[in-house]
């Protein structure tokens, strides 16, 4: 069989994939909530089934709708799990582990404390669906056009100042080639993230010296007036631990900090 992998939810990391797997001679198609730029809708279901038929690899990158429910799950899970596939794929969040204190998290530690339960459920729901299943759990993503130096140009960024607070993120790229070296590798849960965890306002910081801008205060929780999602977002301090992908999988990041991953971002 050809390589042909089909993507539910063509958003920045699955184009990203497209672009480098169309790179090597794949054939790749994608669904979006309607037609465009090559992709099918989402709920055109029998151009959409077609497509699940004829493909060897098969990944989601669509996250949980607001009630809860897994629009790809209950649309297309039956088909999904019956398809004769090569390779099947889940993009899931570090959020599954909820609040660890700021320790080490591994892909043994328990799942559905947090406040993405919703997303906790999937994670476990596309593990459950098939014995090839592969699920990437994600920490916060950067890359071009969407990174903290983005953000500081932009007058976008705010240094908060929580002693001890740590987060863990990763490179889109690293996720694309941790996907892809999955493609040989055991099915089950990884975590993909960079080596070092470390503080939002240190990261704010490093981008603002590297742009050659001043570097914004340092401000409370309170002072720094955030959305209630972006509250939730400092509820919760872990450590991520990436040793099962580069133990089985073979991966390694490209980027295996913030600030070789920003300094890339400018060369």
């Amino acid at each position: 069989m050809a390589n042909r992998m089909l993507i539910f939810g063509m958003g920045y990391c699955a184009s990203r994939l497209a672009d480098r797997l169309r790179a090597e001679g794949w054939e790749v198609i994608g669904t979006r909530r309607e037609a465009r730029d090559g992709a099918l809708a989402f709920d055109d279901t029998p151009s959409v089934r077609a497509a699940l038929q004829s493909a060897s690899h098969v990944l989601s990158s669509v996250p949980p709708a607001r009630d809860g429910s897994e629009p790809v799950l209950d649309h297309y899970g039956e088909a999904i799990g019956e398809a004769a596939l090569q390779w099947s794929g889940y993009l899931s969040s570090t959020g599954v582990y909820g609040d660890a204190d700021g320790a080490w998290v591994d892909e043994s530690a328990p799942i559905g404390s947090g406040r993405r339960k919703a997303r906790s459920e999937a994670d476990q729901n596309w593990q459950d669906l098939r014995d090839d299943m592969h699920v990437f759990r994600l920490p916060g993503i950067y890359g071009p056009g969407r990174s903290p130096l983005d953000r500081v140009r932009e007058g976008r960024s705010s240094r908060i100042d929580m002693p001890g607070q740590v987060f863990s993120r990763i490179h889109v790229d690293d996720i694309v080639a941790g996907v892809i070296a999955s493609f040989e590798g055991p099915p089950g849960a990884y975590n993909i993230s960079d080596d070092l965890p470390a503080p939002q306002h240190e990261i704010v910081a490093h981008a603002a010296r590297l742009l050659g801008m001043d570097v914004p205060p340092l401000q409370s929780l309170e002072e720094a007036d955030l959305s209630d999602a972006a509250l939730g977002f400092y509820a919760e301090n872990r450590r991520v631990a990436n040793g099962r992908a580069k133990r089985l999988l073979g991966w390694e990041p490209r980027y295996p900090d913030y600030k070789a991953g920003m300094q890339a971002l400018l060369d």
